[in-house]
């Protein structure tokens, strides 16, 4: 039996999200072509009879401008010290440079795949050229070139990550794909959502607090404030007559019924919490960090 945490590391926008959620056969977490979508730490776990890996995608690595962007690499520095393998992923049309002196100052502890994406976006000279330069990098133990978006050669792929995982008991039960509650992830698609629908800086000045959960009989009643920082970041969310806000809603409940596999039904509301972003109360409240 083989067992262990397999943690995903990359720049904003290498596709970390996505082949989370490729590998897990599900939508665990939220993606959009927008940079710095992911702000948690999202642990996915893969139960086979012969092994269980607990991936986590991991927040794009950046210079943090606010506190909410501290507690982003509070959560990959966390990954970083339980990690017993490192996924590092690459946008394979990215500046490679700037990808070795990211990973290079991860300062890893343990043996890495280096993982090459979006390769049907360019030739095979280019990925013999990627897979050599990253194979001379002491960190990489292995390089694997894969798609996550058009999909993924299952077998394939694990092979590396298997032979370099521990032999071990699983660290969770046989039906668990997370670690993390339904709520979390319901307050995720509702985000995605305002990343998907709104424009310029309001996904980046939003956060989601899921205020009433409640399982009644036919369906799942969900309450939810979407915080913003001005007054007109919120009229924007709201729209004339309450356009914005009614498809934001009805868009989010489909998603949310498809993942709970339940009638829902989505309360709205927009707050105004200006520079939410620093203050330690209210990110511990919308669920960052301790």
């Amino acid at each position: 039996m083989k067992s262990g945490f397999v943690n995903i590391f990359g720049r904003p926008n290498a596709g970390k999200s996505t082949l989370l959620n490729a590998l897990m056969g599900e939508k665990l977490a939220i993606v959009s072509h927008k940079v710095q979508t992911t702000r948690h730490r999202i642990k996915a776990i893969l139960n086979e009879k012969d092994y269980q890996i607990i991936f986590s995608d991991t927040p794009g690595i950046i210079k943090p401008e606010y506190k909410l962007h501290e507690k982003m690499m509070q959560s990959v520095k966390g990954a970083l010290e339980d990690a017993d393998v490192a996924l590092l992923i690459v946008d394979i049309n990215d500046n490679w440079d700037e990808c070795d002196a990211i990973f290079s100052a991860l300062k890893l502890r343990v043996p890495a795949v280096l993982v090459l994406n979006k390769v049907d976006r360019t030739n095979k000279e280019r990925i013999t050229e990627a897979e050599a330069y990253f194979s001379s990098k002491s960190y990489v133990k292995k390089t694997v070139a894969i798609s996550a978006l058009t999909g993924i050669n299952y077998k394939k792929f694990l092979q590396p990550i298997l032979e370099l995982l521990p032999e071990g008991q699983p660290f969770y039960e046989d039906d668990s794909i997370s670690d993390l509650p339904e709520k979390f992830f319901v307050s995720e698609l509702i985000r995605e959502k305002i990343y998907e629908q709104a424009h310029d800086e309001i996904p980046y000045h939003t956060a989601v607090l899921i205020r009433e959960f409640k399982e009644k009989e036919t369906l799942t009643k969900i309450v939810a404030d979407i915080i913003v920082h001005r007054e007109t970041q919120k009229m924007i969310l709201i729209g004339e007559k309450g356009t914005m806000i009614k498809k934001l809603g009805t868009s989010a409940r489909l998603d949310i019924e498809a993942f709970l596999g339940r009638k829902v039904f989505l309360e709205l509301f927009v707050k105004v919490k200006p520079k939410w972003r620093d203050n330690d109360l209210h990110l511990k409240e919308y669920g960052y960090g301790q």
